[in-house]
């Protein structure tokens, strides 16, 4: 079917909760594959659970990591799933059999992680207080990505749509544009307020049609971008917005936007409750605000690849929004008629009874039930007398005998020669396109001893051992080993040191996480 032909009726946004998914363990982050047929939701035991998303089934569970999973990304072709774990862990995994390709360490705690959007041999790393890196998966080389204030390394990054050009963004609202292939510099600008202040930079994403890129900052505006006019202004240009995204009553500050599939819609997620607004990117207009559980938190936000559906995340458990679908059972049967009022319906005789009283007697069929048993017994006759006539046939070459008797056994047929003939036969002739017996018995005993062995392995419980992944320590210059992920801290902890000093020894910081949900 045409899908731009189907989506040019009506709305292309959800309009209401559609169910949830429960991951049993607590969800943090979210996304969908490149066709949306797959959801993959990492969860704070470690474990990425995957979703069929066409039957709202667990497809397979994946026991990644020891720490929460706080990034997740799908390769081109869906086979492969990078995870980042708030023990500064990034792997890659195999999605069909769920094994680890590879392994690395970082000195510092991860934010996001992203396949290059054409070739999945590169990853894209963002650690907290530090350069962005790419890695290269073949040969576990690093690169790290030039940013314009060695002091200021808060930097969040991400790639184009295509891969070419790799945006980063700082703390103090630059934006640098760099070559993917060599770390060139091709284009930079300065987001600034309403006055000459700048402002911090939360997050980048492009949409997956089009040059279209947003802007998230700490300002608590979304402005979205052309691509194109970033690359034709160049260095230190002053790009203008072609959209002004913001919550003009209540100030509300976005803890994750994305746009739609077709690239027409942006949704932002609040940072205050679990609150989605879903504006039109081409007139800017809010269309749509979707409430959820009073008093939740929104963790991560995905928008479906290609239907108007949204998948988010709050208090563990993922909520899905969609269209509000009305039934057509005209659809199913043609003759069905969709009244607007009832309508008094006159019964015909004996429509609704259990047995109809009124109906004709059958007519007697006996004659030819009789008829057609005899054509039966007389067909099994004959395939029994064929059968019995083979038989005695091949009794009558084992005994040895002559051809003539041969020829007149097919007319002796008594029970008294057929023993006669078993009785002469002792030796029968053996099979000649079987195996000898010497064989049968041999391939017996191997089957035996083989069963034997699998029996024994079963019993101790010995399996193929899985290939170890190899683990790469990647270093990072001036780069802090003591960062807490901002999954595991809680307000007030992070630099107080009264609120370290009164805390009581041997808790985890991992136990924040449910205060934070």
């Amino acid at each position: 079917m045409n899908l731009e032909l189907l989506e040019s009726f009506g709305q292309n946004y959800p309009e209401e909760a559609d169910g949830t998914l429960d991951c049993i363990s607590m969800a943090l982050t979210c996304t969908f594959n490149r066709w949306g047929t797959l959801l993959a939701v990492g969860c704070n035991d470690g474990r990425i659970v995957i979703w069929d998303f066409l039957t709202r089934g667990i497809a397979k569970i994946i026991s990644a990591h020891i720490h929460p999973v706080c990034s997740l990304c799908w390769s081109r072709d869906g086979h492969k799933l990078v995870s980042a774990s708030t023990d500064n862990i990034v792997s890659q995994w195999d999605v069909l059999s769920g094994d680890c390709d590879q392994r690395f360490r970082f000195p510092s705690p991860i934010l996001k992680v992203q396949y290059h959007p054409r070739d999945q041999n590169k990853v894209l790393v963002c650690p907290m207080k530090s350069a962005p890196v790419m890695l290269t998966l073949s040969d576990s080389k690093h690169v790290v990505l030039p940013v314009d204030d060695d002091s200021d390394l808060n930097v969040v990054a991400s790639f184009d749509r295509r891969g070419e050009y790799i945006y980063t963004g700082n703390a103090k609202g630059k934006i640098l544009v760099l070559k993917t292939d060599s770390q060139d510099l091709v284009a930079s600008f300065r987001v600034t307020t309403g006055t000459s202040n700048t402002t911090a930079i939360k997050s980048i994403e492009f949409a997956r049609k089009g040059s279209c890129f947003l802007i998230n900052t700490a300002d608590r505006i979304i402005r979205v971008y052309d691509g194109r006019e970033i690359l034709t202004c160049g260095r230190d240009g002053e790009p203008e917005p072609m959209q002004k995204l913001q919550d003009l009553v209540n100030r509300t500050p976005w803890k994750k936007c994305c746009f739609s599939g077709d690239g027409e819609y942006i949704v932002a997620g609040s940072a205050r409750q679990h609150a989605l607004y879903i504006w039109e990117k081409s007139i800017g207009n809010l269309v749509k605000i979707l409430h959820g559980t009073r008093g939740e938190l929104l963790l991560d936000v995905a928008w479906h690849p290609v239907r108007p559906i949204i998948a988010s995340i709050s208090s563990g458990v993922v909520s899905i929004w969609a269209q509000n679908q009305v039934e057509n059972w005209s659809a199913f049967a043609p003759d069905f008629k969709e009244l607007d009022e009832n309508v008094e319906y006159e019964e015909r005789e004996s429509e609704f009874d259990i047995e109809d009283e009124d109906k004709s007697e059958p007519e007697q069929t006996g004659l030819q039930d009789v008829l057609d048993c005899i054509a039966i017994t007389r067909l099994c006759r004959e395939a029994f007398l064929k059968n019995f006539h083979a038989t005695c046939f091949s009794l009558a070459r084992c005994a040895g005998l002559p051809g003539l008797m041969l020829q007149r056994t097919r007319k002796w047929m008594s029970p008294v020669w057929i023993l006669l003939l078993l009785s002469v036969a002792e030796d029968p002739e053996e099979n000649p396109y079987g195996p000898p017996p010497d064989a049968v018995q041999t391939s017996l005993m191997d089957e035996g001893a083989s069963s034997e062995k699998k029996r024994q392995s079963s019993a101790d419980g010995s399996q193929p051992p899985k290939k170890k992944p190899k683990t790469t320590n990647i270093e990072l210059q001036g780069v802090p080993n003591d960062e807490v992920h901002p999954l595991l801290g809680v307000k007030g902890d992070g630099k107080s040191k009264k609120k370290q000093a009164g805390r009581p020894k041997g808790s985890k910081a991992g136990g924040a996480i449910s205060e934070l949900l």
